[in-house]
């Protein structure tokens, strides 16, 4: 049986149905229409459309508000290069016919033609107003396609970039103020160390020269004599510690990082300090290390941090007291560093306050000298060196104060017969006398490595100092055929060293190599600017190290020769 009056009623619910879909296209087209209207009347960017041939046919009103046109001066007249800077134009057709190797003519297809090839390309450009005065903007360029894939026309939309190049211009001028006030305070600092160590040198060695003089001095003489030298080498600290805040804060400090052993730190640290410890009665320990603990740090810089905190936890320890240093490994591949004192301790607020510069936690009074920087830079070594330094403090019991540093491989000794080894050429000294090489280096495992190395070569004799000052001296001394050099020494770096011996007559014509961890091809440059003969880095290639001697040898040869006979006291 039919039901009656259904076809009629689905017919309805269609064409209502088609209704309400046309309904929504409307709102939807009316929707997109205003969007389109909204973005083509905005104030804030411009936008230009052009057709193939790149001339202008949409100028909306961000366009005419920027470039002070109105739409009707430039729709089909003009391009948009003819509102930007000619010379821009210019250059920017050279660049893209010197990357693309093809020629690029000025104007609109300069701007045009990696937009053309489906690029779509965002750069800064000036833009000329129509009363001539210029602002910065930065476009983005994007070629239009038909439904063919054919380029019809070119759209660019453009942003002005006064405020950010102002923005960009203030900070490179804040930037160049810091930068000369940056070098300004390096030279002071340069010139100050100088200043300052000159005369207290002065002061410190003649205080040193009576003291060790004959006749020994009398009673009272020597009772003044110690209070000057005690002066004088607080001073020196002091001189130090300040320079160290202040290269650091700029920035200035270089480290050496290398794989560094904790054994030999120790070892080092404790003959360093136990003769401060007996002559207050205070009794140190130091770990027996069962693992041979490697770290990667600046091995001057670890001691300098640990003798600091030693030195604390005596001066501020009971009479009779202890000081207890422990190594214990971490999780995530570190060790930390103890050192344990018997002290008065810390109050919280104290503990608040314990990092900053020139504070003494109201020690002032106290008869044990300071001057509240140690631990600042400390604190700044340690974390240049990727650690981490803390206290733990309860008043009354005591304090322990704790760095942590990474832990890495050891180095690798040298094989005794490996193949680079073996095939090192050994050349026969060409004069009967020996060879004399200076190595100046404060790590011991490089000081051993190399002291290998050239016992291999028995034309050559080794010589050896720990700090560039000393180094200087023996060059002088021995005048050998050849200097060794590290960079980063205490006292005076090997830069300085060597500029020390270039200046001095009797020492100019040796030829100094830079071995050094310093790796950075900006360190290498720095380095044969300064002049040294050759920059070798660490680890030491062997057959390079071996060939880089051979070569300065024979340079020494023939350049110390004429000097040597100059010289000569018999002629």
């Amino acid at each position: 049986m039919l039901e009656t009056g259904s076809e009629p009623v689905a017919a309805e619910a269609a064409a209502h149905a088609e209704r309400i879909t046309e309904v929504r296209r409307q709102v939807a087209l009316l929707k997109t229409g205003a969007l389109q209207n909204a973005i083509l009347t905005s104030a804030n960017f411009s936008i230009i459309a052009t057709d193939e041939k790149g001339i202008i046919q949409l100028f909306n009103v961000g366009a005419e508000r920027m470039l002070g046109y109105q739409a009707a001066d430039v729709v089909n007249k003009i391009s948009p290069s003819d509102i930007h800077d000619p010379h821009e134009v210019t250059a920017r057709a050279q660049a893209l016919s010197v990357e693309l190797a093809t020629t690029i003519s000025p104007g609109f297809e300069a701007l045009a033609f990696k937009a053309s090839r489906g690029i779509e390309d965002s750069y800064e450009l000036t833009y000329v107003r129509k009363d001539g005065s210029r602002f910065p903007a930065i476009v983005s360029i994007t070629a239009l396609r038909d439904d063919y894939g054919d380029v019809i026309g070119y759209l660019l939309i453009g942003a002005d970039n006064s405020v950010r190049k102002q923005v960009e211009l203030e900070l490179q001028k804040a930037m160049a103020v810091a930068e000369k006030a940056n070098l300004a305070k390096s030279d002071f600092l340069s010139s100050m160390s100088h200043e300052l160590r000159t005369p207290l040198s002065a002061i410190l060695g003649f205080a040193q020269f009576i003291e060790s003089g004959s006749p020994a001095p009398t009673v009272a003489q020597k009772r003044s004599v110690d209070q000057i030298l005690q002066a004088g080498w607080y001073l020196l600290d002091l001189i130090n510690e300040i320079l160290d805040l202040a290269l650091i804060e700029s920035g200035k400090l270089s480290l050496s990082l290398e794989p560094i052993s904790l054994a030999v730190v120790m070892h080092e640290c404790r003959a360093m300090i136990e003769p401060q410890a007996q002559k207050r009665g205070i009794s140190v320990a130091f770990p027996q290390l069962s693992v041979p603990y490697f770290v990667r740090a600046d091995r001057t810089r670890v001691k300098q941090v640990l003798i600091n905190l030693l030195s604390n936890a005596i001066k501020y320890n009971k009479a009779g007291g202890t000081v207890v240093v422990e190594c214990v490994e971490r999780a995530a591949g570190s060790i930390r560093i103890c050192v344990r004192d018997t002290g008065a301790g810390l109050a919280p607020e104290q503990l608040a306050q314990l990092f900053q510069p020139f504070n003494r936690l109201g020690q002032e009074a106290n008869a044990e000298e300071g001057t509240g920087i140690g631990l600042v830079v400390s604190k700044r070594l340690i974390e240049l060196m990727g650690g981490v330094i803390g206290v733990e403090s309860t008043v009354g019991e005591g304090s322990v104060f704790w760095v942590e540093l990474k832990l890495t491989t050891e180095p690798q000794p040298l094989p005794v017969a490996s193949p680079p080894i073996a095939v090192v050429p050994v050349r026969a000294p060409a004069d009967p006398h020996l060879h004399t090489l200076l190595y100046v280096e404060d790590n011991p495992a490089n000081l051993m490595l190399v002291e290998d190395l050239v016992a291999r070569r028995p034309d050559i004799r080794l010589l050896t100092a720990r700090d560039g000052i000393q180094g200087i001296a023996i060059a002088r001394t021995d005048m050998p055929d050849v200097v060794l050099m590290d960079i980063n020494l205490p006292g005076i770096s090997g830069i300085r060293a060597l500029r020390i011996l270039a200046e001095d007559p009797v020492t100019a014509r040796i030829p100094v190599i830079a071995l050094s961890a310093n790796a950075m091809p900006r360190d290498i440059e720095k380095g044969l600017e300064a002049g040294f003969f050759r920059y070798l880095t660490k680890p030491i290639k062997v057959n390079e190290f071996m060939a880089t001697l051979d070569v300065a040898l024979e340079f020494a040869k023939t350049e110390q020769a004429p000097a040597r006979k100059e010289n000569d006291p018999c002629r």
